[in-house]
């Protein structure tokens, strides 16, 4: 795993258009507007299901300090209030309602020149899902 790689791809994503369809990429899952981007993914091992999530946690906190040198340091945001109204039935918009759905917490910052969000977070909430480092960018603004 390389925090420069990971830059890299979310570099790529800023600079391209979005997709007018919804898909899969070679990265992730794209729509009108926006994509999600896997970053890396676990190897399915339960018994270190923990401390890959730690890792990447570690990793997600070294790509939010280069992302807040280049766009200003930014408070974490909680994904709490999206899965709540998504509960009550509100209709969230993507890529918002899928990261309601699998991060708890995002690194979220308004970039420069692109007006685009770059959100990144961990998904690592249930047991028999693989952890996952994702990286979401879009044009559209949190809801």
């Amino acid at each position: 795993m390389d925090i420069a790689r990971y830059l890299d791809t979310i570099d790529r994503l800023c600079a391209r258009p979005f997709p007018a369809e919804h898909g899969w990429s070679d990265v992730g899952r794209e729509g009108p507007g926006y994509c999600i981007a896997e970053l890396a993914a676990g190897d399915g091992d339960a018994a270190r299901r923990e401390r890959t999530a730690e890792d990447f946690e570690a990793y997600r906190e070294g790509i939010a300090q280069r992302l807040d040198q280049r766009w200003g340091a930014q408070p974490a945001w909680s994904t709490l209030t999206l899965q709540v109204r998504k509960e009550r039935g509100e209709e969230i918009p993507e890529p918002w309602g899928s990261v309601g759905e699998l991060l708890d917490e995002v690194s979220l910052w308004r970039t420069n020149g692109t007006d685009r969000w770059v959100a990144i977070g961990v998904a690592a909430r249930g047991e028999s899902e693989e952890v996952r480092l994702l990286a979401v960018v879009t044009e559209i603004d949190p809801p």
